[in-house]
């Protein structure tokens, strides 16, 4: 008999004004399954790589006509070389890195219920006022195509592969904004699948 224990992986994604309670942003994500896979091998496998390191943000994946019709790209999830369309900032979110400036707002932590089929990864980015640097002062940009106005973002692994992409509408990052993102990756195990040989 072969245990067939198929894992299903799910994204999910939140971001908010921190100031102001405004959810900017509710919505599942894509999964880049290829080079999910092999992280969780890596993992697995204790072989130092494979882990979530940064969250990247990205301005390229949406077009805005003049009429304010939001044009969106699909994700990229293949290849193992896959990235954001046109990534413009990224921050550690690895609390055990020493490059990760503030592990107490910005970092992960696995999530599990004993007897549940499922463990959740939460991975918690601060968008602090000040960064990223060069930011506009307010968010009332007349155009969604400044740097800081992400359509974008994503997880990447230590090796720097893309693990997750999401595409969303235009959100401006500026100095009079603390923005939050919650992001949860679910890894699901769909147990009972036998077969014989």
């Amino acid at each position: 008999m072969i245990d067939k224990n198929n894992t299903f992986i799910k994204g999910y994604v939140k971001i908010y004004d921190v100031d102001t309670g405004e959810i900017l942003l509710d919505k599942t994500n894509a999964i880049h399954y290829e080079n999910m896979s092999e992280a969780l091998s890596l993992s697995l496998a204790n072989k130092g790589t494979g882990y979530i390191e940064k969250m990247a943000f990205g301005n390229g994946s949406t077009a805005v006509d003049s009429t304010g019709v939001i044009t969106y790209l699909p994700t990229n999830t293949f290849g193992q070389n896959a990235s954001l369309y046109n990534q413009t900032y990224e921050k550690i979110v690895d609390n055990t890195s020493a490059l990760n400036l503030d592990p107490s707002k910005n970092f992960i932590e696995v999530r599990h219920t004993p007897g549940v089929i499922f463990t959740d990864i939460y991975v918690s980015c601060l968008l602090n006022y000040t960064e990223p640097s060069g930011q506009q002062a307010f968010d009332n940009s007349a155009t969604m195509s400044g740097t800081y106005v992400f359509d974008e973002l994503g997880l990447l692994s230590e090796s720097g592969r893309l693990l997750t992409h999401v595409i969303f509408h235009p959100i401006q990052k500026s100095l009079n904004r603390l923005i939050q993102i919650d992001y949860t990756v679910r890894v699901q195990t769909l147990t009972n699948l036998s077969t014989n040989l």
